[in-house]
């Protein structure tokens, strides 16, 4: 735990040389089956062991309560009931992970915190066949050197059917006379469903991709025909929004693909993720994105992506 612990607190300066290298590290941890979990230890703040939890009422299913972190009071969610992994016989678990993203920061137990891998985005698998009962959690698999597989859990999912999506307030359309259209790729379906209401609220027509590799064959796609065609893509792709983790290709080689291909010249990036902190904003900015927004916020994303999809009518 000691271990696992000061890798955790090691220099974000380290960390922030994975941005355009499609790599990301992962902590790994069980939850008291066979299976092996992972999560982005961008979205992770520290390990401890688990603490004493004030049970509370009215918490929803799979939140045991509430723990006081430095002066804050956040909820503990064992991961093991809300994947559906354990029964309400079963114990808490030894472990805690703090977590922090999409602007909340939670504690996950877990059965036992393992250690910290670094993995290619490139051996990163979305689930297929994927047997677990824990499977709509889950947004990628990846494969370790002695062959065991690691499910990734899909942070935004967990938050969303915990405490519920927060409603899509009022959102004003761009205008009747403003034509834009709007390439996203997010590999979380939560995500996903979200932006699409957010687009349709602004009057944005839009595609999609559900990772980085099939969004930047797709978007290497568009620009080629609009080159024979002797076209400016820029003319017809008004915005690219990207999101930062995702299997295959992540969102700052994604990026950097489209900053350097002049294809895509005029063409504003905007990367959308629910990695919040200042150290994943100075990433995005290191690869080229006009703007970064944390998720989920449906009133800031739309107020960040308006000024460009303006500009590029006016254009």
């Amino acid at each position: 735990m000691d271990q696992v612990q000061g890798n955790l607190l090691d220099s974000v300066d380290a960390r922030t040389k994975l941005a355009g290298s499609n790599r990301m590290e992962i902590l790994l941890f069980s939850l008291g089956t066979t299976e092996t979990f992972g999560i982005n230890v961008f979205k992770v703040r520290e390990v401890s062991k688990t603490p004493f939890i004030t049970k509370a009422p009215n918490m929803p299913s799979g939140v045991e309560g509430l723990i006081s972190l430095r002066g804050n009071v956040i909820p503990v969610l064992s991961l093991g009931r809300i994947l559906g992994l354990n029964g309400p016989e079963a114990g808490l678990g030894g472990s805690m992970m703090v977590t922090e993203y999409s602007k909340r920061t939670l504690g996950f137990l877990v059965s036992d915190v393992d250690r910290i891998i670094r993995v290619e985005w490139d051996k990163v698998r979305q689930p297929e066949n994927v047997s677990s009962s824990a499977v709509s959690f889950i947004t990628a698999i990846t494969e370790l050197p002695d062959g065991r597989l690691v499910s990734i859990l899909d942070v935004e999912t967990i938050l969303a059917q915990t405490f519920g999506e927060a409603p899509i307030g009022q959102i004003a359309p761009l205008g009747k006379d403003v034509e834009s259209n709007i390439f996203f790729v997010d590999d979380s379906s939560v995500a996903r469903k979200k932006i699409v209401e957010v687009l349709d609220k602004l009057g944005v027509r839009h595609k999609h991709a559900m990772n980085g590799f099939e969004a930047w064959t797709r978007l290497e796609g568009m620009a080629s025909h609009a080159q024979l065609q002797k076209r400016r893509l820029a003319d017809e792709l008004s915005l690219i929004l990207v999101d930062a983790e995702m299997p295959e290709m992540d969102g700052y080689v994604l990026t950097r693909n489209i900053k350097s291909d002049v294809r895509f010249e005029g063409i504003p990036v905007v990367m959308h993720s629910s990695l919040s902190s200042e150290a994943n904003r100075a990433m995005g900015k290191s690869v080229g994105v006009d703007a970064y927004v944390a998720k989920f916020d449906a009133e800031v994303l739309a107020e960040t992506l308006r000024p460009y999809l303006m500009k590029s009518h006016r254009e």
